[in-house]
């Protein structure tokens, strides 16, 4: 009974003070994105890093991490996909400097789209050209600037299952870039923002466990499956630790 009649008044405060937060901001984040570099874009980065840790305790979800702290290095990023909140806890949660990929559709979003243009790699899942032009664009960020993050099952997990299948390619990329792979864990994000109402906000603990990076040393191009189970099936045995299942 309690959290149905406060729930309508907690999510008015996230959503206000988010809004706050991006208005605030936003001159600073267009005068930084003039420099259209990688300067400008870890800038930007440390920004969005502390402002998101700042603002999800301020909203009662602090981020506690978990698991094996990775080491520094480059990695493919892979984590599972339950909430809305997903795209500002990882900021948080991850220690070291990175970009994501992200779908096309957002960045035409008033405001937050010019951000997410600025830091996120965009694909059009629909259009073959854009997904192969991704990918070389996460290979030469790879190469060059940073780690990449990558939701492999491609949106929120509506199965009922642990996880989705995932797509093919974030183990391509790492595969292709000799980049290890570290799994990454939300274990508690349904709970905090229900990804099928986006008015069902909730504080609460906010736990992200880190697996063991996975090595991708000599697995050829047609080892792809495998490679993928492998990642599956460690992430999906956490996830049912942690539930409890």
């Amino acid at each position: 009974m309690f959290r149905k009649v406060f729930q309508p008044f907690y999510t008015l405060y996230v959503l206000v003070t988010f809004i706050v937060c991006l208005l605030i901001c936003f001159p600073f984040f267009l005068l930084i994105s003039a420099g259209n570099n990688i300067t400008a874009r870890k800038t930007i980065y440390a920004i969005i890093k502390y402002w998101a840790k700042g603002w999800l305790w301020i909203i009662g979800m602090p981020i506690k991490t978990g698991g094996i702290k990775p080491p520094p290095g480059r990695y493919v990023i892979v984590a599972n996909h339950i909430s809305y909140m997903d795209t500002i806890a990882i900021f948080a949660a991850i220690p070291f400097y990175f970009r994501a990929l992200g779908k096309k559709e957002i960045s035409r979003i008033p405001v937050l789209g010019f951000l997410y243009r600025q830091i996120v790699i965009m694909v059009d899942r629909d259009s073959p050209k854009s997904r192969t032009l991704s990918m070389r664009l996460m290979w030469r960020v790879l190469a060059h600037e940073s780690c990449i993050t990558i939701f492999p099952e491609g949106t929120f997990n509506e199965t009922g299952e642990p996880l989705k299948e995932f797509y093919n390619g974030a183990f391509r990329l790492a595969i292709s870039s000799q980049t290890p792979i570290l799994p990454l864990i939300f274990a508690d994000m349904e709970q905090r923002w229900d990804y099928r109402a986006w008015w069902k906000l909730w504080p609460g603990r906010n736990r992200v466990i880190f697996l063991p990076p996975i090595a991708v040393h000599n697995i050829e191009p047609q080892n792809i499956n495998t490679l993928k189970q492998t990642v599956y099936e460690a992430m999906e045995a956490e996830i049912i630790k942690i539930s409890g299942k």
